[in-house]
Order: structure tokens, then C-alpha cells, then sequence
């Protein structure tokens, strides 16, 4: 399993406390990214820009990589664009949220 591969699979312990879906299955990673030895970037979006849980969930990502220790520095970035979108996320979370 590579890096990528291993984060993606350690992200999923991370819930959005509202919907109780992971945010990789809701589709907020959006990059995975290793730019030097011993940094993780992790580049994601939540559902809506005014999400009252924004430090939570973030602060979760950031938290989980690090909880990993295969990496020195874990730096989250937010951004807004592209915006999300429900069409993001995995058949699994379109399950869980259909009931």
C-alpha cells in the first residue's frame, strides 16, 4: 500500500458529526499531496462554507495524519473551489444517506 493509499484509508476514522459519514466517502479530499520527505498536504473543502464543525473536522484530518507518524509535518489546506457537491460523494455515502 502506498502513501497515499495508507492516509486515504486512515481519513475514513474521520466523521462529519452531522451527517455520520466519513470525509473521504463524502468526497471533501480532494488532494493528497507529498511535496518533501516527511510532509503530507492534504488539500480538502467541507459541505458548505459556514459549516459550524469547520475546526473540528479539520483539525480531525490533521490529527489522523499526524497520528500515523509517517510524517514530519501534516499541513491541511481549505479551499472553496471547486465548490462540493453532493455528485462527489461515494455510492456508500449515497447509501448511508438514503436510509
Amino acid at each position: 500500500m502506498n502513501s497515499k493509499d495508507i492516509v486515504l484509508s486512515n481519513l475514513k476514522r474521520v466523521m462529519d458529526p452531522e451527517l455520520n459519514i466519513n470525509v473521504v466517502d463524502l468526497g471533501l479530499i480532494y488532494d493528497i499531496d507529498f511535496p518533501d520527505d516527511g510532509k503530507a498536504v492534504i488539500t480538502m473543502t467541507l459541505t458548505t462554507p459556514g459549516c459550524p464543525l469547520h475546526d473540528s473536522i479539520v483539525s480531525g484530518v490533521k490529527y489522523c495524519i499526524e497520528d500515523l507518524k509517517l510524517f514530519s509535518c501534516v499541513d491541511v489546506n481549505l479551499v472553496w473551489e471547486p465548490a462540493w457537491t453532493p455528485a462527489r460523494m461515494t455510492p456508500q455515502a449515497n447509501q448511508i444517506l438514503r436510509g
